[in-house]
C-alpha cells in the first residue's frame, strides 16, 4: 500500500529564493490529493513528477495568497493536459467566488467539471470519501476562516483479511493556526502530523499576534495528540537555521523532522 507525502512548498507568505509557498501532495495507493496550492505549485508538481491527471481532489485551507495563488495555474494546466474527470475542490465559503471568477474568465472551455464544496464546520466532519481515503475537515484558529484536514486510509476487507497485522495509516495537516486546546484531540493518534512552525520560541509574541504557531507549539500539539511523527514547515522568511527549529521541537517531541521543498515522506 502506497501512502506518502510530498511537501512541494514550505515557506510562509513572503517569497524567498529557495522555498515555495504552501503546497503538498498526498499519494494514497496511486490516488493524489493536493493540499493547498501556493504560487508555483504546478512547477513543483513537474519537478516532483506528480501527475495532474491523477489528482482526485484539492483541499484549500484558507484564501491567503500563499496557500492558493497557484490554483488558477493548476486548474488551467489540468485542462491543457486533457483532464475529463470531475475535480472536487474543498475550501471555505470565500473560495467559491474565486473559483466562479476562474470559470467565467479562464475555464469556459475546460473539458472537466469543477465542483466546489464549501467547508463549514466547528468540529471534525467527514467531507470526502474514496476507495482509499476518508478525509475530515476541522477549523483552525487563524485571522480568517481556516481549516485543517485529516486523511485516514481506508483498508478493504479483502486486504485486511490477507494482511491481518496491517494497520490503516493516517495523516493530518494543520496550517495556519494559533494553538488551541481542541486541536490535539482532533488529530489524536495520527501516524504523521504536519504542523506549521512559522516562528521559533523567541518570536512567540509575533506568532500570537499573527495567529501562528512556534516550534514549541507544534511539538506540544504532536505530544498531546500522541502522533507518530511531526513534520514542521511554513517557515517565516526570517528563518535560516532549520536545525535550531528542529532542536526546539525535539526537546518536547523527539520524532520531529523539518520539511524541505520536494521532500517525500513515507507514512
Amino acid at each position: 500500500m502506497i501512502f506518502n507525502l510530498t511537501t512541494m512548498g514550505t515557506a510562509s507568505a513572503m517569497p524567498i529564493s529557495d522555498r515555495n509557498p504552501s503546497a503538498q501532495m498526498l499519494n494514497a495507493n496511486g490516488r493524489l490529493f493536493l493540499i493547498d496550492c501556493g504560487e508555483g505549485a504546478q512547477q513543483q508538481m513537474r519537478r516532483c513528477h506528480l501527475s495532474f491527471l491523477r489528482v482526485e481532489a484539492v483541499f484549500i485551507s484558507h484564501i491567503h495568497g500563499d496557500h492558493m495563488f497557484g490554483l488558477f495555474g493548476f486548474l488551467n494546466s489540468s485542462a491543457m493536459y486533457g483532464r475529463t474527470a470531475p475535480l472536487d475542490v474543498y475550501g471555505p465559503a470565500a473560495l467559491g467566488p474565486v473559483l466562479n471568477f476562474y470559470k467565467s474568465f479562464f475555464g469556459t472551455e475546460d473539458p472537466y467539471e469543477l465542483r466546489f464544496h464549501k467547508l463549514d464546520c466547528c468540529e471534525p466532519e467527514v467531507v470526502h470519501t474514496s476507495k482509499c481515503l476518508t478525509v475530515s475537515a476541522f477549523p483552525l484558529k487563524h485571522k480568517i476562516e481556516c481549516y485543517g484536514f485529516r486523511f485516514d486510509e481506508t483498508v478493504s476487507a479483502r486486504h485486511a483479511e490477507a494482511n491481518p497485522a496491517y494497520r490503516a495509516k493516517s495523516y493530518a495537516y494543520c496550517s495556519d493556526t494559533a494553538p488551541f486546546p481542541e486541536l490535539a484531540g482532533w488529530v489524536k493518534g495520527v501516524n504523521c502530523l504536519y504542523h506549521e512552525a512559522t516562528y521559533p520560541r523567541e518570536m512567540a509574541d509575533k506568532a500570537a499576534a499573527r495567529f501562528h504557531s512556534t516550534s514549541e507549539d507544534a511539538a506540544r500539539c504532536a505530544l498531546e495528540a500522541g502522533a507518530g511523527r511531526l513534520i514542521i514547515g511554513h517557515y517565516s522568511s526570517r528563518i535560516t537555521d532549520l536545525d535550531a527549529l528542529v532542536s526546539e521541537c525535539r526537546a518536547v517531541f523527539p520524532e520531529t523532522v523539518a520539511a524541505g521543498d520536494c521532500d517525500v515522506f513515507e507514512i
